[in-house]
């Protein structure tokens, strides 16, 4: 066999590319979901760039739009996508998780503060349906490499980040992105320390189960090219 047949790109199987076709799609619905939401703002005089841009919610939503594009691209060529991507989706996965477990534990019901209420629909869309159906591609898409255990800490280096930016933002300004995050609610300091901590091991906690699950994967696969030979 010779050393251009080894390394002969592998083209991808009919079903990895309808993966990434529906992840091109979800791309698009997810960006029609946010570009929906600032229509309707502006239409009602209620859209604030920076108020709006500044949600962990929509930052890591765009973040998933160009993941899904990309990895959706990738999945369209190639069989087998890049550790690196692979890393970059495991955190975008983390992300999109932590926005629905905290919206629908923490936000869904508080009752209305006297601000614009919008349409329903992209709010389901970004932190529930996209959630659901990134867990989704990350159990059942094929061509995801498995990842490095000391991976997990990747996915910490955005919240870390945005993290920062809310309590500066939240000190200077005295707006507060998240409820839970204001310091001057009953509870202070402690129980927005309390907030960070279980949500940092949540994050923590996805990250492992997802390279574990990627992990999982490999090892079946090596087994069964070890009992093939």
């Amino acid at each position: 066999m010779t050393s251009s047949a080894v390394t002969a790109p592998v083209a991808p199987s009919p079903y990895r590319r309808m993966v990434g076709i529906l992840r091109i799609l979800l791309a698009v619905l997810i960006f029609a979901a946010i570009v929906t939401q600032i229509v309707d703002q502006i239409t009602h005089d209620a859209f604030e760039p920076a108020r709006y841009f500044g949600f962990f919610t929509i930052q890591s939503s765009l973040m998933n739009v160009v993941v899904l594009a990309v990895g959706g691209a990738l999945a369209l060529r190639v069989a087998a996508e890049p550790e690196l991507m692979a890393r970059v989706r495991m955190s975008t996965l983390c992300y999109a998780v932590i926005t629905g477990v905290v919206y629908n534990l923490l936000l869904r019901n508080l009752p209305p503060d006297g601000s614009f209420v919008g349409l329903d629909w992209p709010n389901e869309v970004l932190h529930v349906w996209a959630p659901v159906l990134i867990v989704a591609d990350w159990l059942l898409a094929p061509g995801r490499p498995a990842l490095a255990w000391n991976r997990i800490w990747f996915a910490m280096i955005y919240p870390v980040v945005w993290l920062g930016y809310a309590l500066v933002r939240g000190g200077v300004t005295d707006y507060w992105t998240y409820p839970f995050l204001n310091p001057n609610e009953p509870g202070g300091w402690p129980k927005v320390l309390l907030y960070i901590l279980v949500i940092a091991v949540v994050i923590i906690g996805i990250s492992a189960a997802a390279i574990g699950l990627s992990r999982l994967g490999r090892r079946r696969v090596t087994e069964l090219t070890r009992d093939l030979a």
